[in-house]
């Protein structure tokens, strides 16, 4: 890899990953408009080891509540905390299942722009509408299991690309009647194991197919997604509140357009 596409991946990953508007639709994007090829497992995996270190890093005074809390649950102060890593647990078993169920159909069936494209639009939709019709009531620590399960549902969702795992679980949060802080940080925080569910299967896929470590690659592309990502889970909490999901939703369909135009061209060449 040279050091543009280490930069640009590095970037892409950083910047999609916790934002509500797809990874994949800009990994696919990114590799249609440069003519880059698969960038590999490896390349994958320090991407998202990069985010997960990012909001790991962001998170860790929650965490390390998180931690207290479970050590010392009789603790008053312990509850909230408790409820929190309870329903991280039970928002992350939906996609773990699902991914050990129907991970190869879906790598078979939904990794192409005509779905890519399609997925983007359509949850952008329902972004849009949950943004428009959300209640703003309610933070994290107010949210019920059967809430926190439909939430993790939606994030399985997320297995099919173009579908963002952070913009679904946000549209499903605002339509929970979360404010739309608590949608963003509630959705972070689950990430954080559903990332590293991610890391672990590509980490074992890499130990059968045993590639190739280009080691400058792989180091460029976990400090840049890592700090990018940083960045935008610090700017994107800070201005969600004024600035709504809007922007977002209009930069998903007119790039789920442009996937959709890229794939019909691919399609009649």
């Amino acid at each position: 890899m040279d050091i543009i596409q280490i930069i640009v991946l590095g970037i892409v990953q950083g910047l999609t990953e916790f934002l509500p508007i797809s990874s994949s639709a800009h990994l696919v994007l990114t590799s249609i408009l440069m003519g880059w090829e698969d960038q590999g497992l490896l390349i994958d995996i320090a991407a998202h080891a990069g985010s997960l270190c990012a909001v790991m890093l962001f998170f860790r005074k929650e965490i390390g509540a998180m931690i207290s809390a479970a050590f010392n649950p009789t603790d008053a102060a312990s509850n909230r905390e408790l409820k929190i890593i309870g329903h991280i647990v039970i928002a992350t078993l939906p996609i773990v299942i699902a991914g050990i169920l129907l991970a190869e159909i879906i790598e078979t069936h939904t990794r192409n722009a005509h779905v890519i494209a399609f997925t983007t639009i359509a949850f952008a939709l329902l972004l849009a509408y949950a943004d428009r019709t959300g209640r703003s009531l309610r933070d994290e620590y107010q949210l019920n299991w059967r809430d926190v399960l439909l939430i993790g549902c939606a994030q399985a969702l997320a297995l099919v690309p173009g579908t963002s795992r952070s913009g679904v679980t946000m549209t499903v949060g605002l339509m929970l009647g979360l404010t739309k802080v608590a949608a963003a940080r509630f959705s972070f925080l689950i990430s954080m194991p559903t990332i590293l569910a991610a890391i672990t299967y590509k980490s074992m896929q890499v130990i059968t197919t045993r590639p190739d470590v280009d080691v400058p690659a792989i180091t460029g592309v976990f400090v840049l997604s890592g700090i990018v990502a940083y960045l935008c889970i610090d700017v994107f909490l800070r201005l969600v509140n004024s600035i709504g999901m809007m922007p977002f939703v209009i930069y998903r369909i007119i790039l789920g357009i442009l996937l959709l135009v890229f794939a019909v061209e691919v399609s009649a060449a």
